[in-house]
């Protein structure tokens, strides 16, 4: 690695006066800091962050700890923190935890050693003690899913209305048997998409036994494969289902068309999230969508505000936006309370 000693030997000037050209510290000529940059660009210097956080510089680091970066639901969140973060000077780094606690509290561990300047993170369902001791010494904030040992700060979506909105959809059309396909309810999302699937049930006076639920990993598309596969293969399979995930509505989808399963026609489907394909898939899928961009957009810049003001602010934060039901072709009455078309003239 190239040094500011190599720069300084290189164009015959004491390190001193090296480090302080490329801090652009005013008692240093134009012409020598022009020289010093030059030379440093040339070399391939490249400056010693934890050097010069030792030397009281602030970072401009922030990690985002996430569970899986192949999930478009986060992958959007990151890039979206990305852009606007660098808009404010500071540079995003990605750490992914497959919702594993241990891989969560070493990534917690590194980003506490490099002395990242915050981190924003998408918590396990039962994130380690360490993690959250960790967290204390570092600005952060909760997105998506919250922990209480994690603080108080927090930005998410109303999940409990958003599944409310897609069962009442369903119970309104005449569905009596609604399958539910959704995360763990050891996830604060799952657990709180559940309630609002059972409460649309009950509002809608259906009994518990109207209803067949799985749950499992919900950036898994395969469970989504599997979970559909076992509903509609049961007696008294469910005519229409809601879904608690976009992993677990993709799952599902490529499920039904490998199955021959036809929409609405057999089944009557309500999917998680709004991506760009499911406007066209099929029918159109009715779905809920999220505002993805403006959680991910005022998470980000709660945190920057923090940082540049009161880093060492733990004052309770909570920001919750609504997702919206979509209603595309997916979902119509069950055949046998639909009504035969009138005839002309009728």
């Amino acid at each position: 690695m190239i040094t500011t000693r190599d720069i300084a030997e290189h164009l015959q000037l004491s390190v001193s006066t090296v480090g302080r050209a490329l801090a652009d510290d005013h008692r240093i000529s134009e012409q020598t800091k022009f020289r010093v940059r030059q030379a440093a660009a040339e070399m391939g210097y490249v400056a010693n962050r934890a050097a010069r956080m030792m030397r009281g510089a602030a970072s401009n680091v922030v990690g985002l700890v996430i569970p899986d970066i192949r999930n478009s639901f986060y992958s959007t969140i990151a890039h979206e923190l990305s852009k606007d973060m660098e808009t404010q000077g500071f540079q995003l780094i990605l750490s992914e935890t497959d919702d594993d606690r241990m891989v969560e509290l070493r990534h917690l561990r590194e980003l506490s050693a490099s002395r990242v300047a915050g981190i924003i993170i998408v918590p396990t369902a039962r994130p380690h003690s360490e993690s959250g001791k960790l967290l204390q010494t570092i600005p952060h904030v909760q997105l998506l899913r919250k922990h209480s040992s994690l603080g108080a700060q927090w930005f998410g979506v109303d999940d409990f209305e958003a599944m409310r909105q897609a069962t009442t959809h369903l119970v309104e059309q005449g569905h009596t048997r609604i399958g539910y396909v959704g995360g763990s309810a050891e996830l604060p999302t799952g657990a709180e998409r559940l309630k609002g699937f059972r409460s649309a049930l009950s509002e809608g006076h259906l009994p518990s036994r109207a209803s067949r639920i799985e749950l499992g990993p919900p950036s898994s598309i395969e469970h989504g494969r599997q979970a559909v596969r076992r509903l509609l293969t049961a007696r008294s399979a469910p005519t229409a289902i809601a879904l608690g995930s976009i992993q677990l509505t993709l799952g599902t989808l490529e499920e039904l068309h490998r199955m021959g399963v036809r929409v609405p026609g057999d089944l009557s489907v309500v999917g998680f999230g709004d991506e760009p394909g499911f406007s066209w898939w099929g029918p159109g899928l009715t779905t809920i969508g999220l505002p993805i961009q403006a959680v991910a957009a005022g998470c980000g810049l709660w945190l920057m505000r923090r940082l540049s003001t009161k880093p060492d602010d733990d004052t309770p934060y909570t920001s919750v936006s609504p997702g919206a039901l979509i209603v595309r072709g997916s979902t119509a009455p069950p055949a046998n309370v639909r009504r035969p078309p009138r005839r002309k003239g009728s």
